[in-house]
């Protein structure tokens, strides 16, 4: 017969990368993060390039060990795709790309992560790799990366939105494209490191009433 998890043994349990603490899913969204810092209409290529080799090599080794992240292989394929355009087309052809290089990837990412609610969170993944088996189908460890992987996909649809007013309100700029995505980075990471921690303590107290 299965093991059926107690409401102890879920509460007790590690919440995995993307619950005991940011790391897990920071590390596979700092491409795209470097890519959101550096590309301007000026430095976009080398944005996408640094961007594609931090891809690699922060995904080379789970890619090896046959763990593949759904964020980390959408971010090699879409750098790729990125700096192939920028050395198969000239500038001219690109003006659309200079001009909504930041809005299109965190659109991107914003579709990828709330994506992934209709099937898996993508949160989930990191969550496993510290979880017993037997509680991936709990009701709090799907709830928990249910609601991560909203956070983290609501934050990157704002940074979309916020980068795009950055291009619509020119004497803006700093705060769509600097100010307002950092303090949503911050808020998001702050608030993955403590949900799953607060969530778990109200179910305890739930399920002991």
């Amino acid at each position: 017969m299965d093991q059926q998890p107690t409401p102890t043994d879920v509460t007790d349990a590690p919440a995995g990368k993307s619950g005991g603490g940011a790391g897990g899913v920071f590390l596979s969204f700092a491409p795209w993060i470097i890519f959101g810092v550096v590309a301007s209409p000026s430095t976009w290529k080398y944005a996408a390039l640094a961007a594609l080799v931090a891809a690699i090599l922060l995904s080379g080794r789970d890619i090896l060990r046959g763990r593949l992240y759904v964020l980390d292989m959408v971010g090699i394929v879409f750098f790729a795709v990125i700096s192939v355009l920028a050395l198969a087309l000239d500038r001219s052809e690109l003006l659309w790309l200079e001009t909504y290089a930041q809005v299109i990837s965190n659109a991107v990412i914003a579709v990828v992560a709330l994506g992934s609610l209709l099937a898996d969170p993508f949160t989930a993944q990191y969550a496993r790799e510290r979880t017993p088996r037997h509680l991936w189908d709990s009701p709090v460890f799907k709830h928990i990366n249910q609601v991560l992987t909203a956070a983290w996909g609501a934050v990157f649809a704002l940074m979309a939105v916020s980068t795009w007013l950055a291009i619509r309100v020119p004497s803006l700029d700093d705060w769509f494209n600097w100010v307002i995505p950092v303090v949503l980075l911050v808020g998001v990471i702050k608030f993955t490191e403590r949900y799953p921690e607060s969530y778990k303590e109200s179910y305890k107290a739930r399920a002991a009433a």
